[in-house]
C-alpha cells in the first residue's frame, strides 16, 4: 500500500518542454516554454509562453516546430519572464524528456542574466528505460507508438508536454504507484560529488554520448573526456577512493562541468581529440598534438634495392606512398630498428647505419642476408621489404571529395553528419539539408595522427558497413597543415 511519504504524493512535478533555435545551449536560444504542473494524481496548473530568441530562426527550425520569426517578433525576452519562470518552478521537480536538453537551456538562459538556477531533475527517457528495459528506443515518437498514447502537436512545447504527461500516467497505471515511486527515488538520487562543487551542477548531465570538460578556479580548463554515457562517466571520477594524487588534485580543483552532446561515439572521440589538442587542458597527457609527425618512404636505390627514408613532410592527399605515422623522428627510427630485427633487413638500406663500403653491422651478426654487399637477390630482398612494411602502409583518401558519415541516436533524436576529407574532420552538421550548401571554409585545417587512425577504421575497417556514408561534390579543399 502506497504511503503519503512518497514522491508521487509529496512532490509537485513540473512537466516542461522547450523549443529552441538549435541544439547548443551555449549558442542557441529558447523560442517557447510550456509547463504543466501535476501533483498527487492531478494536473494543478499550466504555464506557457513564446519567447523572442534575439536571433534569427532558421528555415529548417521553422518547418520543424512551426514557430516562425514573425510569431516571436513581439514575444517577451527571456529576461522579461525570468522572475515569473523561477517562481513557477521553485520547489518543483523539473521533469522533461531528455531533461539534460531542457534543463541545460534553462540554466544557460539564467546564466546569461548572471543568475544561478537549479532544481531536482527527473528525465522521462531515463524513467522509460528503468520501467521498460526490454525496449531499445525511448524517444517520444517511440513512446507514443509503443503505448498508443494520444496524438499531439509534436515539436510544440505544450504538445510535447501533453505526450510526456500521457506517458507518465500510462506508466503509473501499468506498473502501479509503488514501482513508479521507487524508480523516481532512484532517478532523483544525487551522485556523490566533491564538497567544493554544488551537487546540482551534475543534475543536467546527459546519459548519452559526448564530451565533458572540467573547469577550475579562474575558469582554467582542467580536463577533457569523452563517454557514451556522460553522466555515468563524470560520476565515476568522484566515486570510491582516488587512485592517484593527480585524481585527488583534479577533484579538489573542480569548480564547474560543461558538456557537448554527440549522436554517437565516433563524433565524441573526434571532438575529444580536437579539444585536447587545441585547448591543452592541464590534466590531459595522452592525445596531445604531435610537434612534427614522421613517416617512412620506400625508394629504389643503388643496384635496384629498396631503401627506407624517414619523411618529415607528408602530402595528405597521397598518403598511400607513406608507411606508418609517428609522433617524432625518434619513434620512427625505433620502428625501423624493430622491422630490421624482425625481418633480417639491411641496416644500411634502412638508413640506420652510415652508408659506405662493406657490410652493415646486422650482416656481421648474421641478421642481414647481404643486400648491403650485393649478396642477396634484388627481387627477393625487395619482396621481403614490401612484406615487412605492408601493414604500415597508410590509406589514400578513396573518394573524389569530402564525405559525410552519419551518426544517429534515436534516444535523444540527434543526428550528426561528420564531414570528412583526406582523413580530416572538417565540420559536424545536423541535417542533410545543411549538406546542400556545405563549403569547407577558408581557415587551414590540421592533419592529425589520432584522427586519421579513428577515421580510417570507421570508413575502411571491418565496421565500415555500420555507418552510412554520403558522398559530397568535390569543392575547393582548405589548406592542410601538417604537424
Amino acid at each position: 500500500m502506497t504511503t503519503r511519504n512518497t514522491p508521487l504524493q509529496q512532490e509537485t512535478f513540473a512537466f516542461l518542454d522547450i523549443e529552441t533555435t538549435g541544439g547548443n545551449p551555449q549558442r542557441d536560444r529558447i523560442t517557447e516554454i510550456g509547463i504543466r504542473f501535476w501533483r498527487a494524481g492531478e494536473v494543478v496548473g499550466e504555464w506557457q509562453t513564446l519567447l523572442n530568441p534575439e536571433t534569427r530562426i532558421s528555415g529548417f527550425i521553422e518547418r520543424l516546430t512551426g514557430i516562425t520569426n514573425v510569431m516571436v517578433a513581439d514575444a517577451p525576452l527571456f529576461a522579461d519572464i525570468a522572475d515569473e519562470l523561477e517562481q513557477q518552478l521553485q520547489g518543483k521537480v523539473f521533469v522533461a524528456h531528455n531533461a539534460r536538453f531542457d534543463y541545460g537551456f534553462i540554466k544557460s538562459e539564467f546564466r546569461r542574466l548572471g543568475r544561478p538556477f537549479s532544481a531536482k531533475v527527473l528525465c522521462t527517457v531515463r524513467l522509460s528505460r528503468a520501467l521498460y528495459p526490454e525496449h531499445s528506443r525511448h524517444n517520444m515518437d517511440a513512446l507514443i507508438a509503443r503505448h498508443n498514447l494520444p496524438e499531439v502537436e509534436r515539436h510544440r512545447a505544450m504538445g510535447d508536454v501533453a505526450a510526456m504527461l500521457a506517458f507518465f500516467e500510462h506508466a503509473r497505471a501499468e506498473h502501479g504507484s509503488d514501482a513508479i515511486n521507487n524508480a523516481i527515488r532512484k532517478l532523483l538520487q544525487r551522485q556523490s560529488t566533491p564538497s567544493n562543487v554544488p551537487a546540482e551542477l551534475f543534475a543536467g548531465l546527459p546519459h548519452g554520448p559526448g564530451v565533458y570538460r572540467f573547469y577550475g578556479d579562474n575558469d582554467v580548463l582542467l580536463y577533457v573526456g569523452k563517454s557514451t554515457n556522460i553522466a555515468q562517466r563524470v560520476a565515476s571520477h568522484f566515486s570510491g577512493d582516488h587512485q592517484s594524487s593527480r585524481g585527488l588534485r583534479l577533484s579538489e580543483s573542480l569548480r564547474r562541468v560543461e558538456f557537448t552532446e554527440t549522436a554517437g561515439e565516433l563524433g565524441a572521440l573526434l571532438l575529444e581529440l580536437k579539444q585536447i589538442k587545441t585547448l591543452n587542458p592541464l590534466y590531459n597527457r595522452r592525445s596531445r598534438a604531435a610537434k612534427q609527425l614522421a613517416s617512412m618512404v620506400l625508394e629504389e636505390g643503388a643496384g635496384g634495392y629498396l631503401q627506407a627514408r624517414i619523411a618529415r613532410s607528408l602530402q595528405p592527399d597521397q598518403l598511400g606512398q607513406y608507411y606508418g605515422l609517428f609522433r617524432s623522428k625518434r619513434d620512427a627510427v625505433a620502428a625501423l630498428r624493430g622491422i630490421a630485427g624482425k625481418n633480417d633487413l639491411c641496416g644500411k638500406l634502412l638508413g640506420l647505419e652510415p652508408t659506405g663500403p662493406g657490410p652493415c653491422f646486422q650482416r656481421s651478426l648474421g641478421r642481414c642476408k647481404g643486400a648491403c654487399e650485393g649478396a642477396e637477390d634484388v627481387t627477393r630482398y625487395n619482396l621481403r621489404m614490401q612484406i615487412a612494411f605492408h601493414g604500415l602502409r597508410l590509406k589514400t583518401w578513396p573518394w573524389a571529395g569530402p564525405v559525410a558519415l552519419v551518426e544517429q541516436n534515436p534516444d535523444n533524436e540527434r543526428t550528426d553528419l561528420l564531414v570528412i576529407w583526406n582523413w580530416i574532420h572538417l565540420q559536424t552538421l545536423h541535417s542533410e539539408e545543411e549538406l546542400v550548401d556545405f563549403q569547407p571554409g577558408n581557415e587551414p585545417v590540421t592533419f592529425d595522427l589520432d584522427s586519421y587512425k579513428l577515421l580510417a577504421k570507421a570508413l575502411l575497417g571491418k565496421d565500415k558497413n555500420h555507418h552510412r556514408i554520403i558522398e559530397l561534390p568535390a569543392v575547393a579543399q582548405p589548406a592542410v597543415l601538417m604537424p
